[in-house]
């Protein structure tokens, strides 16, 4: 009985001692896994939040570019007129200048019109086919008549 009960009892104290032991390493383990996937959250949404401000800056640099690219043409363009008005020697020059100035493309001939197509008809996606011949879905399509 002795024996039986030590062949018991031995396997039993290991099972608990194994379960204590695994108890104990779960709950020491998860705690150093979320703060390392902790740290790893934290530093996606550093950099996340860093490239959000790249995006933001990058934009309103280019909107302050634009702007003063804007400015300029503006001023260029205000002092040509001048420089038309005050360089030019007859009136009808100077309103050859400011007339190329004001245009839209700089360029003083008319611009062609396209002009709509004729025939209002629909593409067809099927090649036409003269009254008298038959049809590609008619028995005999394709086929060779035999004349005598």
């Amino acid at each position: 009985m002795e024996q039986s009960l030590t062949t018991w009892l031995l396997p039993a104290i290991a099972l608990l001692t194994g379960i204590a032991i695994g108890f104990l390493i779960a709950r020491l383990l998860p705690n150093a896994a979320p703060s390392r996937t902790q740290r790893q959250l934290d530093d996606l949404k550093e950099r996340f939040d860093s490239y959000q401000g790249e995006v933001v800056n990058h934009f309103n640099t280019t909107a302050n570019l634009v702007k003063r690219m804007t400015q300029s043409y503006q001023d260029v363009q205000e002092h040509i007129s001048a420089g038309a008005n005050r360089l030019a020697l007859d009136e009808l020059t100077r309103q050859r200048l400011l007339a190329a100035l004001n245009s839209d493309d700089g360029y003083s001939a008319p611009r062609e019109r396209l002009t709509p197509p004729a025939n209002n008809e629909m593409p067809k996606d099927y090649a036409p086919k003269s009254d008298d011949s038959p049809g590609t879905l008619d028995a005999n399509f394709g086929l060779k008549s035999k004349k005598s």
